[in-house]
């Protein structure tokens, strides 16, 4: 179990940092021109931002404390956080009819669910 936790933890890891530092690098005009990311329109720049730093921030908590065992708790308070902001992602696309992006916000949330869930729980550091 402990190999499937960072199996997913790294998987998400690697997911939130690229879509993080996408927000990050690209302007908000160039984010709404991109097929998954038209949800930027309905939110300013700083909003945008924000919700990068807070991926990038996530992605590093996700592995960096068990990997050199300072905090181990973060991980499972990153992975917390990031369900949380799945569940938000979710209610945005699916009030824009965006069901394919509701679809990936799922199945999003429910990995940092497993990762959240195994780290607090069971298999914690």
């Amino acid at each position: 179990m402990n190999v499937a936790l960072w199996a997913v933890a790294a998987l998400l890891a690697l997911v939130f940092f690229g879509a993080g530092a996408a927000k990050l690098a690209q302007s908000k005009e160039k984010l709404i021109a991109s097929p998954s990311m038209g949800w930027a329109e309905d939110f300013p720049p700083a909003v945008i931002r924000a919700i990068g730093i807070l991926e990038v921030l996530a992605a590093l908590g996700l592995i960096l404390p068990a990997a050199v065992d300072i905090a181990p708790v973060l991980v499972p308070v990153a992975a917390s956080g990031l369900a949380l902001t799945m569940f938000g992602a979710g209610i945005t696309h699916s009030r824009r009819g965006e069901a394919q992006s509701v679809v990936v916000n799922v199945v999003l949330l429910a990995l940092t669910v497993f990762v959240a869930w195994g780290r607090f729980g069971p298999h914690a550091f």
